[in-house]
Formats: structure tokens, C-alpha cells, sequence
């Protein structure tokens, strides 16, 4: 039993990475940037409301899930991105919020989200040698006809993927396995669903990609203009088993991810590699990637395991959280357990062996997560028969 077991591969999410996994160490802030984050915190602790300019009757109060989303490295992140502007970061992340509430991001089930997921079209499994969790991309295996539920799923895939960061990671290792399927069904991304995705992503996601490893596509160097030279993807990625050429728009693919990628490094795109070098093999997926992780999509053993291990993520860090005074701006190495210390310089109780303080904080902080969740979910039942 235990070697058909073995044989039959791995069907769970990895907790971890392996233990020689390192993060990347982040940079010291120079005295200026140091004075530009205290800017920005200011301001964003001054914020009470929320407005949603699409859905004005999502406008309201600042809840205390979005308190504990702006964490010091989230005002950093966007400081970062528009380049150490204090008036532009806040104006983004209190755009990110009122989007969050409009797109209706913390509502999503894993119910919901199912119907994508059945094939393994996105996975998240195994990390990389930086301890940054990978997001498996699988375009062969899409199963749906074009939908907003087909975007809903992409992103509800990042924000688990946000879960499953461990203390001293930011970011994320994008694998995309450009195989063509032995079915042959259109797997091509509409130019406005690809505008849609690549506008979230610049706009919401900054800075949150470390790597973006890519196989089975086929690349090449074409001239754009008299001045200047571009790496594009090849539109035809792969070839069918017959010989036959299989369209793909694969540069759409690459238009999204480039801007996806903060512009310090150029070395965060890697095609066709031995792909070890960058995810331990143990860790890395066998099919296809050339790894040593025996690994088999079975959407009813992966589905509730994946979204369980998130949520249990999630009420501990908001534990975290509560404990050391509910502050904006927290550490996320310590709401991830990579520190004992708060911001605040608050110093959080380590379980006893029968469980002790911190897990009865925990299960607190789930339920009231739960609850607020439900609450949400009335309101909009409301708003919607009033309608």
C-alpha cells in the first residue's frame, strides 16, 4: 500500500520551503526613504473612510482586515513603486482598497472558484531556493469558456499565494508551462481580459513578482523599430504531436508579466532552463519541470487542502496582529512568526505545548474574520433584493 501510495505522487500543497531556502535579504533604507515611509504612514493612519467611486454603497469605514493589510512592507512596496512618492503611494493603495471592496476580492469562495480550478489549470506548490512560494501556470489545462470568474481565479490564486509566504518574502516565483494540449481547444486571452489582468496587476500587485520561469515556449529576438530591439515570445509556443504549428498568444502573456516585474533586475525572466537551479528539485514539480516532486492534480484532495492551509495562515497572522494593538503599518515578519517582536515593540506570547494563549487568539481572530465575512455577504444579499 505505501509504495502504490508513493507512487501515485504527492496531492497536497507543501507547508515550506526546504531549510537551506534563504530570502532575499531586504535593503537598508537610506535616511530619506526612512523619512518618506514615516510620511506615508502618517497618512494613511489618518484614514478612516473609504470611498468606491463604482459602487458608492461599498464606501465606508476602514475595516480591520484592511487596517492589517497596510503593513509596513505593503507602504514600502508602493513607495518602491512610484518611485518614493508619499502622495502617489497613498493615493494607490487607498485606489487598492476601494478596489479590493468593488471587485469583491475577500468574498470569493473556494466554492466559487472550483469550477476554474477542476483541472489544475493554476497551482500553487513547492518554493523556490528564496523561500518564494510557485505559482504554477498550465494554459494547456484551461477547462472554462472566457469569464470574469476565469479572472476571478487568477487572482484569488495570488492572494493564496500571499498566504503561503513565509517571514522575509515578498514575492513570488511565476512558473508557466506553455504545452499544448492534446485537445486542441482555444486557449487565447482576449485583448480586454488582457488589459483587465495586466491593470490589476500594475496597479494592485506591486512589486510582488521575484521570478518568472517559463518552458515549452519558443522565443526569438525581433527588431520593433530602427532604434530599437525587443525579446518577444514566438506566437506559435509549441508544436502538436502531428507536427502541426498550435497558436498561442503567448506575448500576451509576456506583455503582462513584464510590467508585472519591478524594473531594478532584468534577471526575473528565465525561459527554458534547468529549472533546478532556481527551485530545489525535491520541491520542484517532476511533470514537465524536470524536478523530483512527484506530483498528481486531484482537485478533491488539493482544493480543501490548499484553501484550508491558507486560512490557517491567515488567522494566525491576524492573531498576530490583534495581540500586539491592531496597528497600521505592523511588521509582516512579525505577523508571519519570523519575529516575536511587534513594531510596537510588543512581544508576542510562544505557544505552550498544549497549544496555549496564541492558538486561543488565533481561533478568536478566525472567527471574527468569519464573521465579518458573513456580514459582507448579508449586505450584499440586501443590496441586491432591494435592488
Amino acid at each position: 500500500m505505501a509504495a502504490s501510495s508513493q507512487k501515485a505522487g504527492r496531492k497536497t500543497p507543501l507547508e515550506a520551503p526546504t531549510a537551506d531556502s534563504k530570502p532575499v535579504p531586504r535593503p537598508d533604507l537610506t535616511t530619506e526613504q526612512e523619512e518618506k515611509y514615516a510620511a506615508l504612514l502618517e497618512k494613511v493612519k489618518a484614514v478612516t473612510e473609504i470611498s468606491c467611486s463604482k459602487e458608492k454603497e461599498k464606501s465606508g469605514p476602514l475595516t480591520e482586515r484592511e487596517r492589517a493589510w497596510l503593513t509596513k512592507e505593503c507602504l514600502l512596496r508602493y513607495l518602491r513603486a512610484t518611485k518614493w512618492s508619499v502622495d502617489e503611494s497613498a493615493k494607490r493603495l487607498l485606489s487598492t482598497i476601494g478596489w479590493r471592496r468593488e471587485y469583491g476580492l475577500d468574498e470569493f469562495t473556494p466554492d466559487y472558484i472550483s469550477p476554474e480550478q477542476e483541472t489544475g489549470k493554476q497551482l500553487v506548490v513547492g518554493f523556490d531556493r528564496h523561500g518564494r512560494p510557485c505559482q504554477y501556470l498550465n494554459p494547456g489545462r484551461q477547462n472554462t469558456e472566457t469569464s470574469a470568474r476565469q479572472i476571478h481565479h487568477l487572482f484569488y490564486m495570488v492572494e493564496r499565494v500571499t498566504d503561503m509566504m513565509p517571514s522575509g518574502v515578498e514575492t513570488l516565483s511565476l512558473m508557466i508551462n506553455f504545452k499544448p494540449s492534446k485537445k486542441r481547444q482555444n486557449t487565447s486571452v482576449p485583448i480586454s481580459t488582457a488589459r483587465e489582468v495586466l491593470h490589476i496587476l500594475q496597479n494592485h500587485y506591486p512589486e510582488r513578482l521575484g521570478k518568472a520561469l517559463i518552458i515549452n515556449g519558443t522565443f526569438r529576438v525581433a527588431r520593433e523599430s530602427t532604434s530599437r530591439w525587443t525579446m518577444v515570445l514566438s506566437p506559435f509556443a509549441a508544436e502538436a504531436d502531428d507536427g502541426r504549428p498550435v497558436p498561442w498568444i503567448v506575448w500576451g502573456f509576456f506583455k503582462i508579466i513584464t510590467p508585472f516585474i519591478d524594473p531594478v533586475t532584468r534577471d526575473k525572466l528565465k525561459f527554458n532552463e534547468d529549472m533546478k537551479q532556481y527551485v530545489p528539485p525535491e520541491q520542484l514539480w517532476s511533470a514537465d519541470w524536470g524536478g523530483e516532486m512527484d506530483f498528481e492534480y486531484d482537485h478533491d484532495v488539493y482544493w480543501p487542502a490548499l484553501n484550508d492551509m491558507c486560512r490557517r495562515k491567515r488567522h494566525a497572522r491576524m492573531a498576530r496582529w490583534e495581540a500586539a494593538g491592531k496597528q497600521i503599518g505592523e511588521s509582516e515578519e512579525y505577523l508571519a512568526g519570523g519575529t516575536d517582536e511587534s513594531v510596537t515593540g510588543f512581544r508576542y506570547e510562544v505557544a505552550s505545548a498544549d497549544g496555549g494563549v496564541d492558538v486561543v487568539l488565533e481561533k478568536l481572530a478566525g472567527a471574527r474574520l468569519d464573521q465579518e465575512l458573513d456580514q459582507g455577504g448579508e449586505e450584499e444579499k440586501v443590496a441586491a433584493d432591494a435592488a
